[in-house]
């Protein structure tokens, strides 16, 4: 081969090269949520064409991947100069807005975009879908009007018509889906439409998985979710929601075994380019399998290196280790270096869990240390769950417990009220426990029935229970007795109209709820001799003595009654006249 030819053949291998690296090369891999990896494949198709707007845009998308928000804006804006008026990567400033909150310039900027393009360019439209679909404070219902409006063909000229891929009906899935309610059903139709345009799309079925989850249908989402490793056992996000899954602390889901199987196969299948990842998972490993040593080893190692993503979680996972290794002073010291390092206000929930785990496993002698230990550690709580924008109704019960161990009963109240109140925004099941736990916390941080302010929050919670429950005793009684402490000497009789009917539906089984009739009883006795409406009196002492024949207020009214019969005949024999 001559020297003409050589030439000619190195600028085909080099052109070659630069072409196999493509935005499809890319996408593979942020399909695989192999972020690092899909950043490198997009540097590396701008720097042969600086001019491709969706190189720009998904390496956005993998920078955000990659918890990077500053990567992901000098993205888009470094595309907008190469490109100008981009729709594309004016969608991905878009999506920068919505996660700053930004409401109203995200939607200008989308409505841009779509405008734009028609409404009719796939990528445009996922990336303006997505955004609204993924993100707090997006319009999930924007988010499925522009994907509807994408792949309704009706009126287009021929060469108008799109055709849909799967990647468009997952996103249309995904607006289904983050809508919630009966939408579920909606999206695990438009997952399947995908998996007919790609019957081994694994992430269709992964996020069916994600539906049957949010639907309580737990059996379903796991199967869904091994479904989808078996299909593509490249699949690494479905093992990372496998892993999720059976390391959340919840009944019928939190198992150590299963969850360190899951981590195993997501390491084994996750991104080599991703090293802090990756080393964070195998300290996790660790940590997982008791062997805090090796964790704290293998953490501290990773933190000299840790960039401002990781080095938060190596440090929780430290601090964590050293807590459970029971050097909980140690834990401190690594949780307060690292507070004092970035900033008590860029502090994260899991900061604060992890500070609430270690002041609650601080001990003293001193008991204002250990009360200031006790209060740190709810003060922690607190924040940890206030901290968590999806309003987790478990969550706020931890906190309430935490309260009612520490007795501070109306705090407790306050939180069991939260509780009930994210349950039903969450449209959750609510049980008749959730509305007693808040009337009864504050009834018992009444102080004793002084604290009124208390007593009407109780009050309300219980005729809350009695409203929603009108079938069983439990609220009426206990509306009895919150409004019973507010009229301790039985001289009003609000409590009355709640006694008695909770006297109507417990009468039939006086055994079963002997402790609550004579309760009830009691405080209409005490009313009606306040009244001095005799007959009314003596009916329930009537009712009383059967259950309570010692009855010590039945004994002091006849007592008092007796003592007021005789007073007139001793007057008179002092020598008072008669008429």
């Amino acid at each position: 081969m001559n020297r003409k030819n050589c030439l000619i053949a190195a600028l085909l291998c080099l052109s070659g090269s630069a072409m196999a690296q493509s935005v499809e090369d890319g996408l593979k891999n942020l399909y695989y949520e192999k972020y690092q990896s899909a950043k490198q494949d997009f540097e590396k198709v701008i720097a042969a064409k600086p001019t491709e707007d969706k190189a720009y845009y998904y390496l956005g998308i993998a920078e955000l991947g990659l918890e990077n928000k500053a990567g992901a804006v000098a993205a888009f804006q470094k595309g907008l100069t190469a490109v100008p008026n981009s729709p594309l990567l004016t969608a991905g400033l878009g999506r920068i807005d919505l996660i700053d909150g930004k409401v109203e310039a995200a939607k200008q900027k989308f409505e841009a975009a779509s405008t734009a393009t028609e409404g009719r360019n796939g990528d445009v439209a996922r990336a303006i879908a997505d955004a609204n679909s993924e993100i707090k404070g997006g319009d999930r219902g924007y988010a499925l009007s522009v994907m509807e409006k994408l792949l309704n063909n009706e009126g287009r000229k021929k060469k108008e018509v799109y055709n849909a891929t799967a990647a468009d009906y997952i996103e249309l899935g995904d607006a289904y889906r983050m809508l919630g309610g009966e939408n579920g059903g909606k999206a695990i139709t438009t997952y399947e439409k995908a998996l007919e345009l790609d019957a081994k799309n694994a992430e269709a079925v992964t996020k069916q998985g994600i539906v049957n989850y949010n639907a309580r249908l737990l059996q379903d989402a796991v199967a869904s979710w091994t479904n989808a490793t078996n299909m593509d056992p490249n699949y690494a996000p479905a093992f990372q929601e496998l892993f999720e899954f059976y390391f959340t602390p919840k009944p019928n889901q939190f198992s150590v075994e299963h969850a360190k199987n899951y981590l195993q196969k997501y390491l084994a299948v996750a991104d080599p380019a991703d090293k802090l990842k990756n080393q964070y998972w195998l300290a996790y490993m660790s940590y997982l399998s008791n062997d805090y040593a090796d964790a704290i080893a293998k953490g501290t190692a990773a933190l000299a290196e840790a960039n401002e993503v990781y080095k938060p979680k190596f440090s929780r996972l430290v601090g964590l280790s050293h807590l459970l290794k029971g050097d909980s002073l140690t834990a401190l010291k690594v949780a307060e270096d690292y507070a004092k390092s970035v900033g008590e206000d860029k502090l994260e929930a899991q900061d604060y869990k992890l500070m609430q785990q270690i002041y609650g496993k601080l001990q003293s002698a001193d008991s204002a240390t250990q009360a200031s230990y006790t209060q740190k550690s709810l003060d922690y709580l607190e924040k940890y769950a206030e901290a968590d924008t999806s309003r987790d109704a478990e969550k706020y019960i931890t906190v309430a417990e935490a309260y009612k161990a520490a007795n501070a009963l109306r705090r407790a109240g306050d939180w069991y009220t939260k509780a009930l109140e994210a349950k039903i925004t969450n449209k959750d099941q609510v049980s008749a426990m959730d509305y007693y736990n808040p009337g009864n916390a504050y009834y018992y941080g009444s102080a004793g029935g002084t604290d009124t302010a208390a007593l009407d929050k109780s009050l309300a919670a219980f005729a809350l229970l009695a409203e929603k429950y009108p079938d069983i005793t439990t609220g009426h009684y206990w509306s009895g007795r919150a409004a019973a402490a507010k009229d301790v000497e039985a001289k009003s009789g609000i409590a009355k109209p709640y006694f008695e009917k909770y006297i109507s539906m417990a009468e039939g089984d006086p055994a079963k709820n002997k402790t609550g009739l004579i309760t009830a009883y009691t405080y209409l006795m005490v009313y009606y001799y306040n009244l001095e409406d005799k007959a009314n009196l003596k009916s329930y002492i009537d009712k009383i003595l059967p259950l309570d024949p010692e009855n010590g207020t039945v004994k002091a009214i006849n007592d008092a009654m007796s003592k007021t019969t005789a007073a007139p005949a001793k007057t008179s024999a002092a020598g008072t006249k008669g008429k």
